[in-house]
């Protein structure tokens, strides 16, 4: 009977998930933009396998601002070798190339771990304020608008000033600027449905708070976090970039896109390709996941499909 029931289960959700993607599959766009960021996500896996981070992060000032595609010769590992800079060097002779792939990893923890912290953070205050209502309702959102009212950009400033300039504090922060956006969704999401027939069998048959919670309403409100994390991703790399380009974030050697536009700006007369490479990269990978956000909410919401 079990593997009946286990049966009739994944035949649903395989069901569910085709029907997803057929939904989903036909914003050309937003595969396009899936596919670059699977692409994104294996240079960041295979980063090392890429290139050495002790390269990427080792000065050889005498190949200083070589233009893309020129080679040169670099000591490194005690030995001479012939290396081809395809994105040219920096000004310290890194290689552009290896720093913008060692940079997709950074930039892509920090998306997905920044948005992490939110969605376990916010959901669980989100779904107190909304399920329980009263004196945590009122509490919870006044101390959420407290934080909408201050701009990000300060916010994510002063955290960071406030408890000094490091990778985990960098999370901190921009997770802080996230939290609120889940806080209001779950809420809203909980209150819309809290009330429906299906939650109120539950608990006349006895089930309680956490339960109804965790199996009853959570599963119908996932569709709006699935559709807000992809998005968050994205402007959580931005705001790691730009906290990175202010002096903020992840600071030199260490590879980030945002300190490497920094380290560019000061050259952009006379070697304008170290602001193109993370410029780019930047901008495609923030577009790839706004894009990607929109499919899916086109894909997940009944209302919104065409």
């Amino acid at each position: 009977m079990s593997n009946q029931t286990f049966l009739r289960f994944f035949k649903r959700q395989s069901k569910n998930i085709s029907q997803f993607w057929r939904q989903f599959s036909r914003n050309k766009l937003a595969v396009a933009s899936l596919i670059l960021v699977l692409i994104f996500a294996l240079i960041a896996i295979f980063a090392d396998v890429l290139y050495s981070y002790d390269f990427v992060t080792s000065n050889s000032l005498e190949n200083a601002l070589l233009k893309p595609g020129e080679t040169s010769t670099v000591y490194f590992q005690e030995k001479d070798i012939e290396h081809t800079f395809i994105l040219g060097s920096d000004n310290y002779g890194r290689d552009i190339l290896g720093r913008l792939v060692h940079g997709a990893r950074i930039s892509m923890i920090i998306g997905f771990v920044t948005v992490a912290i939110a969605v376990v953070i916010g959901g669980i205050l989100g779904a107190i304020a909304g399920y329980k209502g009263g004196l945590f309702d009122t509490i919870i959102m006044r101390l959420t608008d407290i934080i909408l009212s201050i701009p990000t950009i300060l916010m994510s400033i002063a955290i960071v000033a406030a408890l000094g300039n490091s990778f985990f504090n960098l999370l901190i922060a921009i997770s802080t600027s996230l939290i609120p956006g889940y806080i209001r969704i779950v809420r809203a999401s909980i209150i819309s449905i809290k009330d429906q027939e299906y939650v109120e069998a539950a608990r006349v048959i006895g089930a309680g708070d956490f339960r109804i919670v965790l199996k009853h309403i959570l599963p119908n409100i996932t569709s709006p976090i699935i559709v807000q994390s992809t998005l968050n991703v994205g402007s959580s790399i931005l705001s790691a970039s730009w906290l990175s380009f202010l002096g903020l974030g992840i600071l030199p050697p260490k590879p980030e896109w945002g300190n490497m536009l920094s380290e560019a700006r000061e050259f952009i007369q006379y070697a304008p390709h170290l602001l193109f490479a993370p410029g780019i990269a930047i901008l495609l990978t923030v577009l790839a996941y706004n894009i990607i956000g929109d499919g899916l909410r086109d894909a997940l919401d009944p209302k919104l499909r065409r």
